[in-house]
């Protein structure tokens, strides 16, 4: 355990390890009422090279209250807060570039994923805040995805690096998300010109059927350290990783082409059961969790760190907010 000092600022404690863990790092208030915001704008230094280090950063006994606040914490860590777009997933925008966490039902656990890695243009960071905790569960697991990579077969990672991934996605009406929701628009000639900004085939089945194709890398380069991670959506976007019955009951109903979500190697060939099984094995031991607290703001780093959701009992509202996107640092 490390406990660093932080000379000129509220007091706080810095913890590299804490309770048998490296992930998240950990800053902890000392005294209650500390002004989280200020005290990242004092060392936004000092939460880059936790995150960077480990992969996320837990910051906890501030005093962070409401979404007026965590915005306060958004604009201290980044003055490129992200609206949520391309969606895959429902959220509810509750003030301008704040949102609830993801809307599945609360028996339903939501895989380990990499935040919008299946787009061109990604968050580098997003970030969670406890309104309030789960009675039971709830908790957000997490996982190293340098440590994903580097557990996997060689073989394996060789031909998804050579590769990479194809994601076919089908807006269905009351089967998926709509298309008018994932692209924030009615207007299908503004799809049509956002998939071919995005590098994204669209296809029009009929008008409220819409088919994309996409073929990303499946490994990336951290801007920063430039460590390779696993970031991607090959196994969350699998048929296969749906619940038995919701998946057995799409393929009975569905043609293979038409399915919500379906994963494939980037020349189009299906990634076979035993690479699928592969990389759950290694998302399953590298998935490490921890208890929220209420006003808990957890920042993870998007390319190093994959986060999940557990399912849960009680009434439960994390909300989370998107900044840095990735084309600003490449250019």
């Amino acid at each position: 355990m490390t406990h660093v000092p932080q000379a000129g600022a509220s007091p706080v404690a810095v913890f590299e390890g804490w309770e048998g863990r490296v992930l998240p790092a950990l800053v902890r208030a000392q005294q209650p009422g500390l002004d989280l915001a200020a005290w990242i704008t004092a060392n936004i230094d000092t939460i880059d090279r936790l995150a960077h280090a480990a992969g996320a950063v837990l910051l906890r006994g501030f005093a962070v209250s409401d979404p007026s606040t965590f915005r306060a914490v958004m604009d201290a860590l980044s003055p490129h807060v992200l609206n949520y777009g391309e969606r895959s997933s429902p959220r509810t925008e509750v003030s301008t570039g704040v949102y609830t966490s993801t809307e599945y039902p609360a028996d339903q656990h939501i895989l380990l994923h990499n935040e919008q890695s299946y787009a061109d243009n990604w968050p580098v960071r997003i970030v969670f805040c406890c309104e309030r905790p789960a009675t039971v569960g709830g908790r957000t697991p997490l996982a190293d995805s340098r440590r994903i990579l580097a557990g996997l077969a060689p073989a394996t990672v060789e031909r998804f690096e050579r590769l990479g991934i194809r994601y076919v996605r089908n807006y269905l009406p009351g089967i998926s998300l709509p298309w008018q929701e994932a692209f924030q628009t009615d207007s299908r000639t503004e799809v049509t010109a956002y998939c071919e900004r995005a590098d994204i085939v669209a296809e029009w089945v009929d008008s409220d059927h819409l088919r994309t194709y996409q073929v990303r890398p499946a490994i990336h380069s951290h801007p920063v350290t430039g460590e390779g991670t696993w970031f991607n959506h090959a196994v969350f976007f699998h048929v296969t990783s749906l619940p038995d019955e919701v998946s057995a009951g799409l393929v009975e109903l569905l043609p293979e082409e038409d399915l919500p979500y379906q994963t494939y190697y980037g020349d189009g060939s299906a990634i076979g059961p035993a690479t699928l099984a592969e990389i759950r094995a290694v998302l399953a031991r590298e998935t490490i969790a921890f208890d929220w607290h209420t006003g808990d703001v957890l920042v993870v780093e998007n390319m190093i760190t994959a986060h999940a959701r557990e399912p849960f009992e009680g009434p439960r509202r994390i909300l989370a907010a998107m900044c840095d996107p990735i084309r600003d640092l490449r250019r």
